[in-house]
């Protein structure tokens, strides 16, 4: 089989995984959403899904941990969130951090 046919076999496959994870969401019974136990977990998952993709974008290049110019754009950026300044802010100066800093060779 050609890795062209294999490409469009993974695709079908995903696309049909997705309907299905929707249409799951639509026949679970009411009763088991409404669960405490069930919120309390889908938050906690919530969370950890976010704090894992923000650890592989921060800190990984490939298959290597890195440290650079990433690193003290989001440490500018906890920074100004605690002081609780303005979201746009914290974004343009973590961006013009770590800009400036691959800009002087540092990542």
């Amino acid at each position: 089989m050609s890795s062209y046919v294999l490409m469009w076999i993974a695709i079908v496959a995903a696309g049909l995984l997705a309907w299905a994870t929707k249409y799951a969401g639509h026949v679970v019974p009411e009763a088991w959403l409404e669960n405490p136990r069930v919120h309390r977990i889908a938050a906690f998952v919530t969370v950890a899904l976010l704090a894992a993709l923000f650890g592989v974008q921060a800190f990984t290049t490939g298959a290597a941990i890195v440290l650079d110019a990433r690193i003290a754009a989001v440490a500018v950026a906890a920074v100004l969130l605690w002081l609780r300044a303005p979201f746009i802010v914290v974004v343009f100066a973590a961006a013009a951090v770590a800009a400036g800093l691959r800009l002087m060779g540092w990542g």
